[in-house]
């Protein structure tokens, strides 16, 4: 059975760091786009950012946290991680890891193949 499961999520004021993980099981990765996305309340899920491997080892971030914002991943633990500084109050949102094979719009989170549960941010001002 293939779950991602992420975890790392919390409550932090303006300013401060989360590092959110994204675990997967049941199969290996290591070909996948694995991005991140979010929802806040009475909002459509976005594009974070993804880590995919078109020409190397490659990322893509959206503007709002481009700079603020790192994704990485281990293969050997399975395990893809998003690293986020200076945070703000209007990052808080539900995070959800995705995994995708094909390795093409990855902006958009229709066609991904496994989606986690979220994990929530919520940051203070």
């Amino acid at each position: 059975q293939v779950q991602l499961v992420e975890s790392g999520g919390g409550l932090v004021q303006a300013g401060g760091s989360l590092r959110l993980s994204c675990a997967a099981s049941g199969r290996t990765f290591s070909t996948y786009a694995m991005g991140w996305f979010r929802q806040a309340p009475g909002k459509e899920r976005e594009f974070v950012a993804v880590i995919h491997w078109r020409s190397g080892v490659s990322t893509d971030y959206a503007d709002s946290v481009k700079g603020r914002f790192t994704i990485s991943r281990d293969g050997a633990k399975n395990t893809v991680y998003l690293q986020m500084n200076s945070l703000k109050p209007e990052d808080t949102a539900v995070y959800y890891c995705a995994a995708k094979k094909m390795d093409i719009n990855l902006r958009t989170r229709y066609g991904y193949d496994y989606w986690g549960q979220g994990t929530q941010v919520t940051v203070s001002s």
